[in-house]
């Protein structure tokens, strides 16, 4: 999976959770804990992103059955 598809599918799985926030909440992420820029991510990323995900969701919300679905399903990407 491409960097760009990563990043893509990432984004478009906390759409579902966040809305139109989503891409500035990913990019972010990236930025502050990955320091990539959002071309970069790559499939290796996923696990360390997902975990900064669930965190931050995990200040937005004490759904943790939303923030562990969400979690799941980035997770997944890795698997493809």
């Amino acid at each position: 999976m491409s960097a760009q598809n990563v990043y893509s599918q990432i984004v478009k799985i906390t759409q579902d959770y966040l809305g139109p926030a989503a891409e500035r909440f990913i990019d972010r992420l990236v930025d502050s804990h990955l320091q990539k820029r959002p071309e970069e991510v790559s499939a290796h990323d996923i696990a360390k992103l997902s975990e900064w995900i669930k965190v931050s969701l995990g200040l937005l919300t004490s759904d943790r059955n939303l923030i562990d679905e969400c979690e799941k399903r980035i997770l997944s990407l890795s698997k493809t």
